[in-house]
C-alpha cells in the first residue's frame, strides 16, 4: 500500500523556485512584532536619492555602505547608529565628510559640526512625508517587491511635490 506524505512526512517541494520566507520579503521579527526598516539618502532639499529596505531587527549601519556608494555626495550627515571605523573609512575613501556625532560606547569622541548637523532635519521630514500615506507606513503589501514599489512611488511624488 502506498503511503501518502500528506502530514505525518512532510517534505519540501519538487520545484526549484522556493519564496523563501520572511527573511526573502524582508520582515523580521522583534519583541513588538513583524518590522521593515526603509534605509533613506536624502539630498539637501529633502528629495530622496536611493533608498533600500532591511528587516527590522538588521542594525542601520549594514545597507549604508551599499547606499552611499550608489550617490556621490562631499557631506553625510548621519546619527549615533551610523558610527562605526568601517563606515567612516569607506567614506574616507569616497571623499565624503562624515557629520556623525560619536556613540556613546566609543572611548573616544570625534568631533563633528554641530550646526551642520541640524540639517539632518531634513532626513526626518522626508520620512514624515512618506509616512503619510497608510500603505508606506504600515506596510500592507506581502513581497518585498511591492513594497518597494510603494516606497518608488512615494518617494516620486516627493520629486513631483504633489
Amino acid at each position: 500500500m502506498a503511503q501518502h506524505r500528506q502530514h505525518h512526512q512532510p517534505r519540501p517541494s519538487a520545484c526549484r523556485w522556493r519564496k523563501g520566507g520572511a527573511e526573502a520579503q524582508a520582515i523580521g521579527r522583534s519583541r513588538g512584532g513583524l518590522s521593515t526598516k526603509v534605509h533613506l539618502v536624502v539630498d539637501a532639499l529633502g528629495l530622496p536619492l536611493t533608498f533600500e529596505i532591511t528587516q527590522g531587527q538588521r542594525h542601520d549601519s549594514k545597507p549604508a555602505k551599499e547606499l552611499v556608494a550608489r550617490v556621490l555626495s562631499r557631506c553625510l550627515l548621519g546619527d549615533k547608529a551610523y558610527d562605526s571605523g568601517d563606515f567612516r573609512i569607506a567614506l574616507e575613501e569616497q571623499n565624503c565628510t562624515a557629520v556623525i556625532p560619536s556613540n556613546g560606547s566609543r572611548a573616544e569622541k570625534l568631533p563633528y559640526d554641530k550646526e551642520l548637523f541640524k540639517a539632518r532635519s531634513e532626513v526626518e521630514c522626508t520620512f514624515n512625508l512618506l509616512k503619510q500615506a497608510r500603505r508606506f507606513a504600515t506596510r500592507y503589501e506581502k513581497t518585498l517587491r511591492n513594497y518597494a514599489s510603494v516606497v518608488a512611488i512615494g518617494c516620486a511624488l516627493l520629486w513631483l511635490r504633489i
